[in-house]
């Protein structure tokens, strides 16, 4: 029950996944990112230990498809899961099993991946990935994976209402943590990707002002508050 497109930036080796889902909380338990690693999404019948397993086998040298390899060699109950990575290179691999709902499917794209069940055609996904690859490559990651995920659902999304959405992306460098982790967590009238635009477009101006916060708490600028000082 869950849309998802993975990518990778080449300018900045930043990693994110922005998907949607007509369950809620989709993006607690289906995306998983680690900055200098990759980015990895558990969906479907989900099982939330599956992207940590996908990431982990990306940190001992796998591949993006060595690693799904080896995590549905391991996997109980794998016929039911639908898994997508992107490794440090760029390179992605799914796998989609045979219990998968719906339509479902996954395509591979340049740097990126798209993967989804209860689709309302595989199109949804066609169209996912070539908005991230004709995006503009100076653009924020972030901004190519929403506009992924919007074409997507320009085309139908799911085949019912989707209630949740998040966009998860990595930082670079000493930001060794997600600097974007922005979640609509149930909207109950069927408008979460909406929602995540509207989170995005507050949280843009600021990200990297809280890195510096986190990196450099001197330098950092004011926090815009009643009592914070004037920067």
């Amino acid at each position: 029950m869950t849309f998802s497109l993975l990518g990778r930036c080449q300018r900045t080796g930043r990693f994110g996944i922005a998907l949607t889902s007509s369950s809620p909380a989709v993006p607690s338990r289906c995306a998983y990112v680690a900055t200098g690693v990759g980015v990895a999404t558990t969906q479907n019948v989900t099982d939330p230990r599956l992207g940590p397993a996908l990431l982990d086998a990306l940190r001992e040298g796998r591949d993006a498809a060595a690693a799904v390899e080896a995590v549905v060699a391991a996997a109980p109950n794998v016929e039911y899961r639908q898994l997508a990575v992107v490794d440090g290179e760029g390179r992605s691999a799914a796998h989609s099993g045979t219990e998968s709902l719906g339509i479902n499917g996954d395509r591979p794209g340049a740097g990126c991946v798209a993967a989804g069940n209860l689709l309302a055609s595989l199109a949804v996904l066609e169209a996912a990935v070539a908005s991230f690859e004709a995006g503009d490559p100076e653009a924020e990651l972030e901004e190519r994976l929403l506009l992924g995920l919007e074409a997507g659902i320009e085309l139908g999304g799911e085949a019912g209402p989707v209630h949740s959405a998040g966009l998860l992306a990595s930082g670079s460098g000493e930001a060794e943590w997600p600097i974007t982790n922005l979640r609509v967590d149930f909207d109950p009238d069927g408008g979460p990707v909406a929602e995540l635009r509207r989170l995005w477009s507050v949280w843009e101006p600021q990200r990297d002002d809280y890195v510096v916060r986190a990196l450099d708490p001197s330098g950092a600028p004011a926090y815009g508050v009643p009592g914070d000082p004037a920067e």
